[in-house]
């Protein structure tokens, strides 16, 4: 963020903030009073079947974008003061292409081995998904079946976290962010591809939440790249998602210490 010159803005930005935010409306209080959302404790994590070291192997690839990137196009967020004066220069994220490298999409085992299906957590840390700049950060997360994610707003305006799940049997979530440091955690319990969130009152603000059913997942990095480490040896099949382009997939067969490579490419259509 450039500071030069913001003593100002800052000022006029506090002010605003009450103002400019965004609204959750009345779905938000509603989730909260009828208790479809689950709280921030998490339930207890599913029993984990033990993995032999002697047979995990890793998955590792790159997600290509064929032909011309599209150009990404700068978003005007003047309808928000406080996002015009202190978030920076913002671009949308549904191409984000470098080195023929397609980020933000996400990897995961679709099917596999008895013994990588039935894994439980494996961890108890949540995944952040945090409002910087006036924009989800980062675009795409991943978190398995029954892991908190904790929503943040590090912005100096209010923000709205407002999820909207397929019929898989996660609820919605629409809940309000108060600026500077506001948190709040939710657990998703069904498995679901590329859920969007949106902010009710800044409609450039997009994100999208992915539940695995196993620990077994990635995001594409900024050129492409991913790994999946700790696969029990076996035939898999991997799926790779973009929020435009969809979903391919691809068979994989991972042996001990061993690296399978897995490569997918997308075009737009």
């Amino acid at each position: 963020m450039r500071r030069s010159g913001w003593g100002a803005a800052a000022v006029l930005g506090l002010a605003l903030a009450g103002l400019a935010g965004c609204k959750s409306g009345d779905a938000g209080k509603q989730i909260a009073a009828s208790g479809e959302v689950t709280p921030s404790k998490p339930a207890a994590p599913a029993p984990t079947v033990p993995l032999d070291a002697a047979h995990l192997g890793t998955v590792s690839g790159t997600v290509h974008f064929v032909g011309a990137a599209p150009e990404r196009i700068k978003i005007d967020m003047s309808q928000d003061p406080v996002c015009s004066m202190t978030g920076g220069e913002n671009y949308a994220e549904q191409y984000v292409v470098k080195n023929g490298g397609l980020a933000n999409v996400y990897v995961y085992v679709k099917s596999g081995p008895a013994a990588a299906m039935a894994v439980g957590l494996m961890t108890r840390t949540p995944v952040v998904l945090d409002q910087v700049g006036c924009k989800y950060v980062p675009h795409v997360v991943a978190v398995q079946v029954g892991l908190p994610v904790e929503f943040r707003n590090s912005d100096g305006t209010m923000h709205n976290v407002h999820t909207m799940p397929d019929d898989s049997g996660n609820p919605a979530v629409d809940v309000t962010e108060p600026m500077k440091g506001s948190t709040q955690t939710r657990v998703f319990k069904k498995p679901e591809v590329m859920m969007p969130v949106r902010c009710n009152n800044h409609p450039w603000m997009n994100a999208f939440i992915n539940v695995s059913p196993t620990p077994f997942f990635a995001v594409s990095d900024a050129e492409g790249h991913f790994t999946i480490a700790g696969l029990p040896e076996g035939d898999y099949v991997l799926a790779a998602v973009h929020e435009k382009m969809g979903e391919q997939e691809i068979h994989v067969t991972v042996k001990p210490h061993q690296t399978a490579k897995a490569e997918y490419s997308f075009s737009k259509k």
